[in-house]
């Protein structure tokens, strides 16, 4: 009998402090630990360098992003050869004088950057002003062999986009990484919360199935108020879901873990055959979805 295909993914959930340094450090330790429990592949969360600066628009914050290759990447890139694993991270680009991008950096188990993909969905929401910070992306939608695995990566508010997974998908991902810093305003807590949270888990599950691939999700976990006020409070619940839709791991909601899951690769050729959505699209009838709206 063949041996099944396994790989074995770390998600890093973790809280964010005021100095980039400090969350740098932190990171790294996670991603040693992560490493030490067996991952062949770490995602960090969304934007990990910093506390979630987008919650205002504030000129001052551009002085956080940076190049890429670039300082994080270099420590990162070493940090990924030395534990011979891959390596997702999110970070703020600075791609040249006032052009500015979300962008996941995908390293393989040499150091080396295999992939690049910068953040396509920009929001722009109460404390989520990320249209102020970030050019949407124009890499298009991508996948690597990073390790056992071809991945992909998307980022934060591209979770509720199907196009998107479904794009990355077909460019050959098993696993789609999502890093994520997503949450609550404390004010919607008790009356919004749990339907909040529910949709954002279940859109993802709903990838999964569509598309017969492994969903991994790091979120970053805390309270955090860098403008003062109320500020968010990040639902952490970092989770990976099966190409059959079913949730097979997930953190607590109020406090740092460091998740290691292994994915059985070959369930991806069962769900793909038991459930053959790609061989029953009508790619002669999307031409539609191109258009914002059907008028």
């Amino acid at each position: 009998m063949a041996r099944r295909r396994t790989v074995r993914i770390g998600l890093v959930q973790m809280r964010c402090a005021a100095a980039p340094e400090r969350n740098l450090k932190a990171a790294i330790a996670h991603v040693r630990k992560a490493k030490r429990r067996g991952a062949e592949i770490v995602c960090l969360p969304e934007l990990f360098r910093s506390q979630y600066f987008c919650q205002a628009e504030d000129h001052d914050n551009f002085a956080l992003a940076e190049s890429i290759p670039g300082p994080t990447t270099r420590v990162l890139g070493r940090l990924a050869a030395e534990l011979r694993i891959g390596l997702v991270a999110s970070l703020f680009e600075r791609r040249a004088a006032g052009l500015f991008h979300n962008t996941a950096v995908v390293f393989d188990a040499r150091g080396r950057i295999v992939g690049k993909y910068r953040k396509m969905h920009i929001p722009d929401d109460p404390l989520y002003y990320e249209k102020f910070y970030f050019t949407p992306g124009d890499l298009g939608f991508q996948a690597w062999r990073c390790g056992p695995a071809r991945v992909g990566t998307l980022v934060c508010w591209d979770q509720w986009y199907p196009e998107a997974a479904r794009l990355t998908a077909l460019a050959g991902a098993e696993i789609l990484f999502y890093p994520t810093a997503i949450g609550w305003h404390p004010s919607e807590k008790r009356t919004e919360g749990a339907v909040q949270h529910e949709a954002w888990e279940v859109v993802q599950r709903g990838h999964a199935i569509a598309n017969g691939v492994f969903v991994a999700v790091p979120n970053r976990v805390g309270h955090e108020s860098p403008v003062g006020g109320p500020g968010l409070e990040f639902w952490g619940q970092s989770f990976v879901v099966d190409p059959a839709g079913r949730v097979i791991a997930r953190a607590r909601a109020d406090r740092e873990e460091v998740l290691v899951v292994e994915c059985d690769l070959d369930a991806i050729e069962t769900a793909r055959t038991h459930w053959p959505f790609l061989r029953d699209r009508r790619i002669d009838a999307y031409a539609g979805l191109t258009q914002r709206f059907g008028e």
